[in-house]
């Protein structure tokens, strides 16, 4: 299902009407279990960076999305897993970091690959929100998991947060090197805030 979401509709719709210029593709991770870090605009962010991985990878790429926003009807939960494989994330406060993070340790451990956006939730259009620590906490106990930031620019104007009109509009896709380990979150994101700024046009 996943692989004939992104052949017929989602891959289509990236590459024939949207129109993307990428850089650094190489440096995608591939075969280890591995966090991409992108920031975070519009709803295309994921589709974008989901789509740059060939079909027959797409199935490892999953996702980390709020379950309160992608797990609120039977409709939106059943496209969210069964299309886009999403690891739904409890954003009440109420789990421990251990049952926080379970699911996305163990497509970790298996070998898949994450998308988490570390501003949390979608900002302003072509703007950086404020990093959260979240993703920091994450792997500060696994030093061994690459992260690799990515910086979009353009999707904003596509499809910003509150719109529901899909607008073509040409997009650049920064793929960066895996960021180095770090001893406190703000030193973490001091380096994704560096990446996401030294990226930009």
């Amino acid at each position: 299902m996943k692989v004939l979401f992104f052949a017929l509709i989602i891959r289509p719709i990236v590459f024939v009407i949207l129109g993307l210029n990428i850089k650094n593709r190489e440096k995608l991770p591939f075969g280890e279990g591995a966090i991409i870090a992108p920031n975070h605009n519009s709803h295309l962010d994921t589709m974008v960076i989901m789509s740059l991985y060939p079909l027959n990878q797409i199935h490892k790429i999953r996702p980390v999305a709020a379950a309160d926003y992608f797990m609120k009807n039977k409709f939106t939960s059943w496209i969210s897993i069964n299309c886009i494989g999403i690891i739904p994330l409890d954003r009440s406060g109420s789990a421990s970091p251990e049952e926080l993070f379970k699911e996305s340790y163990e497509a970790l451990d298996n070998g898949d690959i994450l998308i988490l956006f570390p501003e949390g939730s979608r900002g302003k259009p072509e703007e950086i929100s404020r990093l959260k620590k979240g993703l920091y906490y994450m792997i500060k106990d696994r030093a061994n998991t690459p992260v690799i930031p990515i910086h979009m620019e353009g999707l904003g104007n596509s499809l910003p947060k509150g719109e529901a009109l899909f607008v073509p509009f040409n997009c650049d896709v920064c793929i960066g090197d895996a960021l180095l380990p770090s001893s406190n979150s703000k030193e973490f994101n001091q380096q994704l805030k560096t990446f996401f700024e030294n990226s930009v046009k």
